[in-house]
């Protein structure tokens, strides 16, 4: 018998897991996958640590977070700092100064807010009705057409006058030459990949993989006390209200004969014409030495059952799906709901942490 039955043995269900473990609980994880770590998962490849569902950096502005996942692994000090590329022109992002002065060929922040306000005003909308109206009223025209229209169009597969302006409420401007992506305080990678953080998160649990929720409880039906359940909401429910929606993103990885292919982890195509969306090359994430490379090209995609779902779609349809699938969750006396699926929300890997833990204490403490 089990306290708890884990499902999902991703950042989210391992962390409680571990926490459950240390307070003298009996736990059982198990996976539909045959890998532990769900999307942190890192496969070696020529020596190098592939993040194999896409680029994960762990970032936080929460020194306890941060402490906290210091326990299981050393970080590193890799700072993201991203590149887009358009057609045949280089931009750093996030947008700064960096980014306005190869646009406009300009030199302080006075120039660069100047034109951006210009542009802004030029654009003359008296209504926001949608993403294109909403990001040209914050960053004006340039970068807007160069570095947001092509790869949100990708990103989400409708137009920017088709998608709704909440997935952009804000664009942030830095008017400093700072090309780190994040302002959170504490940011790295773990030094040998995110693998033997979920490993030793998951010591002392049972662990059963390739085995779904359903093909346990049918076999195993009286073996656990109470359930946390990090897979999709509307699944648990055998889609009894329909489907919640996801966009997906497909990953096409190679091997390269060489040292070095783009000289950075991360490159955005912001143009339309490119079908995928960013080059990752994985051994700038702890600034490997080997004498290959490793880079996957991401395809966003619209997702359909039996294929990973990434990025919920939070909007009213969506949103009025999820309250009712919530409300019959809230009936379940056994079940927990949480994680990414579980929670139909998207979150970053501290507050997934964050997450699990704020359920840690309203449970085992």
């Amino acid at each position: 018998m089990y306290d708890y039955l884990i499902v999902g043995a991703g950042l989210f269900g391992a962390t409680f897991a571990h926490e459950a473990t240390r307070r003298g609980k009996k736990c059982l994880v198990i996976d539909r996958r045959s890998s532990v770590g769900g999307n942190i998962y890192c496969e070696k490849i020529e020596g190098i640590n592939v993040h194999k569902y896409g680029a994960h950096i762990f970032h936080t502005s929460k020194k306890e977070i941060w402490e906290y996942v210091g326990q299981f692994a050393e970080f590193n000090n890799f700072v993201n700092s991203p590149i887009a590329r358009y057609k045949d022109e280089i931009y750093n992002l996030p947008f700064n100064m960096n980014t306005f002065s190869r646009l406009w060929n300009i030199k302080t922040p006075q120039e660069a807010k100047k034109i951006i306000d210009r542009q802004r005003a030029e654009c003359n909308l008296k209504e926001i009705t949608n993403l294109e109206d909403q990001a040209l009223s914050l960053v004006g025209k340039d970068v807007y057409e160069k570095l947001i229209k092509g790869y949100t169009e990708k990103q989400w597969g409708r137009k920017c006058d088709e998608l709704p302006s909440f997935i952009i409420k804000r664009l942030p401007l830095r008017f400093t030459y700072n090309n780190n992506y994040f302002s959170d305080k504490y940011q790295g990678i773990p030094e040998g990949g995110y693998n033997q953080i979920i490993e030793k998160m998951l010591d002392g649990s049972d662990i059963l993989l390739n085995t779904t929720y359903q093909d346990y409880i049918a076999a195993h039906p009286d073996t656990f006390k109470k359930v946390i359940y990090t897979g999709c909401i509307d699944e648990y429910f055998g889609y009894k209200y329909g489907e919640l929606e996801y966009r997906t993103v497909r990953f096409e990885t190679e091997v390269l004969d060489t040292d070095n292919y783009q000289g950075v982890a991360v490159v955005n195509y912001t143009e339309a014409e490119v079908p995928y969306t960013r080059i990752i090359e994985h051994k700038h994430f702890e600034f490997g030495t080997q004498p290959k490379t490793v880079i996957s090209r991401e395809y966003p995609c619209e997702w359909h059952k039996g294929i990973e779902p990434y990025y919920p779609i939070n909007n009213d349809k969506n949103n009025e799906l999820l309250l009712k699938y919530q409300a019959d969750a809230d009936q379940l006396s056994n079940v927990i709901f949480g994680g990414r699926l579980g929670g139909y929300k998207y979150y970053d890997m501290d507050k997934t942490i964050e997450a699990a833990l704020a359920l840690v204490k309203q449970e085992l403490n």
